[in-house]
C-alpha cells in the first residue's frame, strides 16, 4: 500500500512573527518499491519532509496516509508506523547510543517487543546486509568510520523490516570510494528486499545513478516530480533554483553545440560513454 501526503501544509514557529512556511500544498504518492530520489536546495523543505513521513513531525494542514490509514488519527499506532517507515538521519551519531555495535542495532527490535534470540537474529541480518564485518559486531559504535556508523545506523533500522527505508544524506562527509560503497549497498538493499527506498541528496550524480524517480524541493513546494531523464531536461530551471543537473548533462549538451549529434538526454557516465562511442563509431564507418 502506498504511502499518500494530501495537500500537506507545514509551519514553522506558527502564531509568531518568525512564522516559517516550511512546507505548501505537497501531494505525493509514494508506491510499493519505487527507489527515489528527493533533491532540493538547503531549505527547500526536504528534511521537513522525510519528517512528516514516519509521524515525526504533525502537519498543520492536510493529511498523510500509509496502507489506507491516517497517521495522526488519533488511535494510530504510531510506533507500528516508525517500523514500517524507517528514517537515517544525516548524521549517523544522532541514531548510535548502545555499548556496541550488536546492542545497538538490536534496539529496535528489541523495542517492538521481540524477543532477545529475535532480536538478535534479526540484528544479525541487518548487519550482514549492510555488509559490516562480524570483527566489528562488538566494538562502540563511536569507535568506528564515518562509513561504518553510516552502515550501523542503517541496520539498526533495517531491522525492524520496514517497507520504505528513507536516507537523509546517507554519503554527507564520505570519500568517494566510501560514498560509492554506501550507495552500491543501497541499491542492492533496494533491488533484493524490495522496499521502497527515499534517497535525500545534494548529488546530482548519485541520484542519476540510482534513482528511478526524481521529487524536487523548492520553497517548500514540489517542483518537478518526474523520472530523471525529464527532471534534468529542465536543467537551467534547476540552475535557477540553486541545483544543476549532472556534469554528464552539460558535457552532452556541449558537444551537440559542437556538432556531434549526441543524444543530450544521457545522465550517467556509462550513458554517456555509449552514446560518444555510438557517435564516434557512425562517423568511423563513413
Amino acid at each position: 500500500m502506498p504511502l499518500i501526503l494530501d495537500h500537506v501544509d507545514y509551519v514553522y514557529g506558527g502564531d509568531t512573527e518568525l512564522a516559517v512556511h516550511a512546507l505548501k500544498d505537497v501531494n505525493l504518492v509514494i508506491p510499493d518499491g519505487q527507489f527515489i530520489g528527493l533533491i532540493g536546495h538547503t531549505g527547500s523543505g526536504k528534511s521537513t519532509l522525510v519528517q512528516h513521513l514516519n509521524g515525526l513531525i504533525k502537519p498543520t494542514g492536510g493529511s498523510i496516509y500509509f496502507n489506507g490509514e491516517d497517521i495522526h488519527d488519533d488511535d494510530y499506532d504510531k510506533k507500528k508506523l516508525r517500523s514500517k517507515v524507517g528514517l537515517v538521519f544525516q548524521y549517523p551519531e544522532h541514531q548510535l547510543f548502545e555499548i556496541d555495535v550488536f546492542t545497538d542495532v538490536c534496539f529496535g527490535p528489541k523495542n517492538l517487543g521481540l524477543s532477545k534470540k529475535e532480536a538478535e537474529l534479526r540484528a544479525y541480518a541487518a548487519l550482514k546486509q549492510v555488509g559490516l564485518e562480524d570483527e566489528f559486531f562488538y566494538q562502540s559504535p563511536f569507535d568506528l568510520s564515518g562509513g561504518q556508523k553510516r552502515r550501523v545506523a542503517i541496520a539498526g533500522v533495517l531491522a525492524m523490516k520496514p517497507d520504505i527505508l528513507i536516507l537523509d544524506e546517507p554519503t554527507a562527509g564520505l570519500d568517494p570510494k566510501g560514498r560509492d560503497e554506501i550507495l552500491d549497498q543501497i541499491a542492492s538493499l533496494h533491488r533484493e528486499m524490495g522496499i521502497t527506498v527515499i534517497l535525500v541528496s545534494h548529488s546530482m550524480e548519485d541520484v542519476a545513478k540510482y534513482v528511478e524517480r526524481i521529487i524536487v524541493m523548492n520553497k517548500g513546494s514540489v517542483l518537478y516530480d518526474d523520472v530523471p531523464k525529464e527532471v534534468f531536461r529542465h536543467y537551467k530551471e534547476l540552475e535557477q533554483v540553486g541545483l544543476a543537473a549532472p556534469q554528464v548533462t552539460y558535457i552532452m549538451q556541449a558537444l551537440h553545440e559542437k556538432g556531434f549529434p549526441v543524444n543530450t538526454e544521457a545522465t550517467t557516465i556509462s550513458e554517456a560513454r555509449d552514446e560518444i562511442l555510438r557517435v564516434l563509431g557512425n562517423k568511423a564507418d563513413r
